[in-house]
């Protein structure tokens, strides 16, 4: 018990002792008329109720409404409180709603871009690849045709060399190689002519 409240029972408890003992001490009317009021019981009744009231009043009212009002701010501060973070919370998720839309819409783009280079790449290596087999195509036509030509070249030279061999050995007569290469040339010339008919 705090220092007010054994304050107040003390006070009460001397007033209902006093009470009482008033009632007590008060000799019996016989008139036993129930309608009939002693004044000096209801003025004894009126000092005590305002005893009480002014004791309550000072030592129970006052701490009671003072507790009273701040449970009451409490309360409202509590409100307040809770309807400030529930306004916080819906701005956070808000918040945390239009970033993840965002998050989703750059993973799109991303994706997106992805695909693109993707296919941009797809294309790329397939034009090189082609570009690349054209090229190989293209040198190995004209070393065919470098070694095509080389080989007939070659036949020729030969071709003539053995004619003139055959020729010389026929006509038993050794050629100088002045001579020799004149006819080789008029060989070659004759076969190429031939080649292209």
């Amino acid at each position: 018990m705090t220092l007010s409240s054994r304050k107040l029972f003390s006070v009460t408890a001397t007033i209902c002792a006093l009470a009482g003992s008033a009632l007590a001490a008060e000799p019996e009317h016989g008139s036993g008329d129930p309608v009939q009021v002693d004044l000096w019981q209801a003025g004894f009744t009126v000092a005590v109720f305002v005893v009480l009231v002014l004791v309550l009043s000072r030592f129970a009212f006052r701490p009671i409404l003072a507790a009273l009002q701040k449970r009451e701010d409490f309360i409202r501060d509590s409100l307040e409180q809770a309807k400030r973070d529930r306004e916080e919370s819906e701005r956070k998720l808000k918040e945390y709603t239009d970033k993840i839309i965002a998050a989703r819409a750059e993973a799109t783009a991303i994706v997106e871009e992805g695909r693109r280079d993707a296919e941009a790449l797809r294309r790329k290596i397939e034009e090189d690849g082609k570009a690349e087999a054209k090229a190989i195509l293209e040198r190995a036509r004209r070393e065919i045709q470098i070694a095509t030509d080389t080989a007939v070249k070659e036949l020729y030279t030969l071709s003539a060399k053995l004619a003139t061999d055959i020729a010389g050995k026929i006509i038993q007569k050794e050629l100088n190689p002045r001579e020799h290469e004149r006819l080789i040339e008029e060989s070659l010339g004759e076969l190429e002519e031939a080649a292209r008919r």
